[in-house]
């Protein structure tokens, strides 16, 4: 299971569009990768929605986010065209990605065990490192938990800077 400080494992996933993102490519700046159950349901629709609306505040912090589930990228092009979402959205149809990052595994839907995403969301810093993690998260206002973790992190490293004579 991936804990902050970890390095995040590198992967390559297709986008909406079929298009290959690869994580390591997005090193030097902070990432927001959100793991959600499936397009078009009501909790991942809210927390889509939250981090639509909150991508002004990410993107003037120059951070990029990425939503990730096995739906397929055709269905995630349809779900972000919908709702008009800002950021890509990764497919991982097997769920590998999910596994290595413990975003899968048993859960409880409607009082049956099923085997399935679990809401995780990993905040990486510039240096492909693990900054925060949210486990089993409540996909409303989750965005905004998020974001302000972010904040807090660009803003801790500029005390860094500042106070070690680099900026």
């Amino acid at each position: 299971m991936i804990e902050e400080g970890d390095l995040a494992p590198d992967f390559e996933l297709p986008d909406q569009d079929g298009e290959p993102v690869r994580l390591s490519s997005q090193r030097g700046r902070y990432l927001v990768l959100y793991f959600y159950p499936r397009d078009n349901t009501p909790g991942c629709t809210a927390e889509a929605v939250g981090f639509r609306d909150a991508y002004p505040r990410v993107a003037k912090l120059g951070a990029q986010v990425f939503g990730i589930s096995s739906d397929s990228p055709a269905s995630h092009r349809r779900f972000r065209e919908k709702l008009g979402l800002p950021f890509p959205l990764l497919s991982d149809p097997e769920h590998q990605v999910a596994e290595v990052y413990g975003a899968w595994g048993e859960k409880v839907v409607r009082g049956r065990r099923a085997m399935g995403v679990r809401r995780t969301t990993f905040l990486v810093n510039p240096e492909g490192r693990v900054a925060r993690v949210f486990r089993n998260v409540n996909p409303r206002g989750h965005a905004e938990e998020v974001v302000e973790a972010l904040e807090a992190e660009v803003a801790r490293e500029a005390d860094e800077e500042k106070f070690s004579g680099r900026a």
